[in-house]
């Protein structure tokens, strides 16, 4: 990407009714890193490190097929957060101690990657996704 990029970042913003807890949850538990606390008495936010970001924008039946094979029916809404993680099986039973509700244990896609669906705090839905082509 050059400098001359229209977009230099993506922030998806959550808001969430229980603060420590979501910052518990994505920080804490998933390890994504703090970059910066901008609370203030006005309210509290904290902005969370989690790599690259990109916009996947699928048509209805393709947002269908992916929760066939994720999930094994149609459950998310138009919006859904998909993280790559190292290991997904793993961090899916981690995230699901801390709270979140497995909608899907890990299953192997046609795409080659190894995915896991939840519902987290704050009312997200993540996909966990682990490629495990070459």
């Amino acid at each position: 990407m050059t400098d001359s990029a229209p977009v230099r970042e993506l922030r998806l913003v959550v808001t969430v009714p229980d603060h420590d807890a979501a910052v518990h949850f994505y920080r804490d538990v998933l390890g994504l890193p703090e970059l910066a606390d901008f609370s203030s008495p006005d309210g509290r936010v904290v902005l969370l490190g989690a790599g690259r970001a990109t916009i996947e924008i699928v048509d209805h039946d393709q947002a269908e097929f992916i929760d066939r094979v994720e999930v094994g029916e149609r459950v998310a809404g138009p919006i859904r957060v998909a993280l790559e993680v190292d290991d997904s099986a793993a961090t899916t039973r981690r995230l699901a101690d801390a709270g979140a509700t497995v909608l899907a244990e890990p299953t192997r896609t046609p795409w080659d990657s190894l995915n896991a669906r939840l519902d987290a705090p704050g009312g997200l839905q993540l996909t966990l996704f682990t490629e495990l082509g070459d």
